[in-house]
This record gives C-alpha cells, structure tokens and sequence, in this order.
C-alpha cells in the first residue's frame, strides 16, 4: 500500500463526505478509494469512517487521524517543493474560480499552463459570487473589490479598468450623458456581484463620485449585461475585457469619458494553509504572469499586496 496516497484519499474522503466526490477530485474510480480507505483501516487495525445509507462520516479514531494525516501530506508537499529543482513536477487538479469574462480570458493562455505541465489539470469554475471555499473545495479564487473573509490568505494581482459604454442604437434614442448626475435619466443594465447594484462609482482622477441608480434590468452574469448592452437596452458598466473588442468595432460606443467607472483590486484566495502544494502554486503564478501582462490590469510592485 502507498500510505501517502492512501491518505490523500482518506482526506478527500473526509472533506467531502462522499466516496464518489472523492474519486471524481482524485480522477479515479469509487472503487480504487474504497480500496485505498479499506487498506488504511486495515494497515492501523482501526475503522476510520462510519458508512450509512445516508452518507459517511469520521469515526473518533478517523477524527483524530485527521490533523495527523494533514500534517504528513503537507511534510510531502513541503519536500516536493524542496526537491523542485531535482524534477518535482506540479500534478494533480486545481479547482479555480473565477468571474467569467476573467475566466473566458484566461482560458486562452490556459493550454500553454497544461503543455507546460503535462500531469496538471484545471477545473475552471466560473462564478460571479464569493464562495465557501471549503465547502466546495475550492483551491484558488479570484475576487473583485474587497475581501472581508479574514480567515483566507489573499494575493492582490491587479486592478480592473472598466467602460461605461452603450450601443449606438441606444444612443440615438437617448443622449449620452456628459457627467454621473446625467445617469439617472437612463436605461441601467447592472452586473451584480453580490454587491449594490443600486450604486454606481466613478473617479475623473481626483474624486470619487457614486451615483445612485434603478436598474432596468440586473443579471449575476456579465456576459448577459453585455449581451443586452449590445441590443440597445441601455448603459452598462463593463470589463475592457468584454467591452473593447466591441468598441474597436463601433458596437459599443464609451460615453462619459472624463468620469470612468471606479477601479476594483483584483484579488486571488485561498484557504489558510500554512503549506501551499506545487500544483496551486503554478497555477497562482499563472494568474499572477497572465495579468500582469495586461497593461489595463497589471499593478507596480509597490501595489502587491500579500497578508499571508
């Protein structure tokens, strides 16, 4: 028996309460963690999970091998980092969570991230919201404006540069507004993360102004605010990411210039572990390298922020 792998899966199995769950993260069959959980019984003479119709649970040994078996997973993974100059390689699959027009983006480096490292996989998750990321396994996640989470170790990568834009369809029926105060008497398409979607924040470089506003129509999805901009149904605040492939082409049409849209910290968390596994680590540094590289949402170094 691998005892290393016969504990990874053994923690698997506890944080997600399921031996289903913990094959398709391990990409393996149920049976093969049956077996490897079985065989961990059976090597320390000792039953480590109560199985029920109604699920799987720690028994008081499994409770207490827990933190045991943690400690020795992260001495592996330590030793895999430390020994990276010798061919320690980066395995295994990194859950990531990411807004989508920032996922759609970083989906077109992604391949060179996999051919680079050829037993690394991704599992892209996109998602507008901040997540429990333990109940969900998450690895790594990437936010928008402030995290009020203390318990999760943060990396500012970057800050968002966004349009506040509208189609020429839309435009010649309304004029465009010429200052923030103009924005009540329009259409309003919002994106909401989980944040008010009733307030808008504009900055002309030397003051913040925020504008109170009835959305018209309000999605968790910007690609939806995007594709309704683009018919025509009003003014959106939108990710160059999304909005100046449009502008370039005369699809959209950015309005209000000397005001833009209030810039977001662009954030990467994580669950506080005091040891960080290679697979993680490369795919943070991916994060790090692929935005940097963006002028519109690259930060100096004086601006990266670590607090863990």
């Amino acid at each position: 028996m691998d005892i290393v792998s016969a504990l990874r899966t053994f923690q698997r199995v506890a944080e997600t309460g399921s031996f289903s769950a913990a094959a398709h993260d391990l990409d393996v069959t149920q049976p093969a963690v049956s077996r490897q959980v079985a065989s961990l019984e059976s090597h320390f003479n000792t039953r480590l999970l109560h199985r029920t119709t109604s699920g799987l649970s720690l028994t008081a040994e499994g409770e207490r091998m827990l933190p045991m078996a943690l400690r020795i997973l992260e001495a592996v993974e330590e030793l895999g980092d430390a020994a990276g100059s010798n061919g320690a390689t980066a395995s295994g699959k990194v859950r990531l969570s990411v807004p989508a027009p920032l996922g759609l983006y970083l989906s077109e480096s992604l391949g060179d991230l996999l051919a680079a490292h050829p037993k690394l996989s991704v599992e892209l998750i996109f998602r507008e919201q901040s997540s429990d990321m333990i109940e969900e396994r998450l690895d790594l996640e990437v936010r928008l404006g402030s995290v009020a989470d203390s318990s999760l170790v943060c990396r500012r990568i970057g800050w968002t540069t966004a349009f506040l834009v509208a189609s020429p369809a839309y435009l010649a029926r309304k004029a465009a507004p010429r200052a923030p105060k103009d924005i009540r008497d329009h259409e309003c398409l919002c994106y909401d993360r989980a944040g008010d979607t009733c307030t808008w924040s504009f900055s002309n470089g030397s003051e913040d102004i925020s504008v109170r506003i009835t959305p018209r129509l309000t999605a968790c999805n910007a690609i939806a605010i995007h594709r309704a901009a683009l018919a025509g149904a009003g003014l959106a605040v939108l990710s160059h990411i999304i909005a100046v492939p449009d502008i370039a082409a005369g699809r959209l049409i950015p309005v209000m210039e000397d005001f833009q849209p209030s810039r977001l910290p662009i954030t990467v968390v994580y669950p506080s572990r005091r040891n960080m596994p290679l697979r993680v680590r490369t795919v943070l540094d991916f994060l790090t390298d692929v935005i940097g590289q963006d002028p519109s949402m690259c930060v100096s170094g004086a601006d990266r922020q670590w607090n863990g």
